[in-house]
């Protein structure tokens, strides 16, 4: 299941109409990864979330993670902010993976939005980003794992009703564009 799981989503990548979509969300995502609001050093707010969970969606696991590493390099070369590290990159190339497994060809409700946004905030924001900071930074792992910890668990309930309210919106177009798999339902549902 997984093998064609991943070669669907392969196959995306030999499109014109895909690569010229799959181009604009590398685009958007670079632009809104510009724009944040800062927290600390190592910590931001941003509005990335969104283009990475959409691309996913109509993406898959593998056009994804191709994606999201080189939206990440693409970005650091254009807009570069601080040192290079290539944590930066395996982050965003699991974070799409993420989403991917939740969204991709699945019937999209409010608990695979939750579940999704918990493991890449938990996961990859919190746990590998902490990790990322102790690396580059002077300070212990605690101290990053900490403070990231507050900031991605008072936000997570905001990420998932973005996520929920933006995806009822662009889903029946996603659907009715042969972008998204049909769902059974004109609104999202919880389960």
């Amino acid at each position: 299941m997984y093998k064609e799981y991943f070669r669907s989503s392969a196959a995306k990548l030999k499109s014109t109409r895909y690569l010229a979509l799959l181009a604009i969300f590398i685009a958007i995502k670079i632009i809104l990864a510009s724009y944040y609001i800062p927290v600390s050093e190592n910590l931001r707010i941003s509005i990335r979330f969104i283009p990475v969970a959409i691309e996913a969606l109509i993406f898959g696991p593998a056009a994804g993670m191709l994606s999201g590493a080189v939206t990440d390099i693409l970005g650091f070369l254009l807009f570069p902010n601080g040192a290079f590290f290539p944590g930066y990159t395996l982050s965003a190339v699991i974070q799409s993976l993420i989403y991917a497994f939740f969204l991709y060809r699945r019937q999209i409700t409010v608990l695979r939005i939750t579940a999704a946004q918990i493991l890449n905030n938990y996961i990859v924001n919190v746990t590998l980003g902490s990790l990322w900071s102790m690396a580059l930074y002077s300070k212990g792992y605690l101290y990053y794992l900490t403070k990231s910890l507050i900031k991605n668990t008072i936000l997570l309930p905001a990420e998932i009703l973005v996520l929920v309210i933006l995806l009822n919106l662009f889903l029946p177009y996603l659907v009715k564009k042969n972008l998204a798999l049909k769902q059974d339902s004109s609104r999202i549902r919880l389960f």
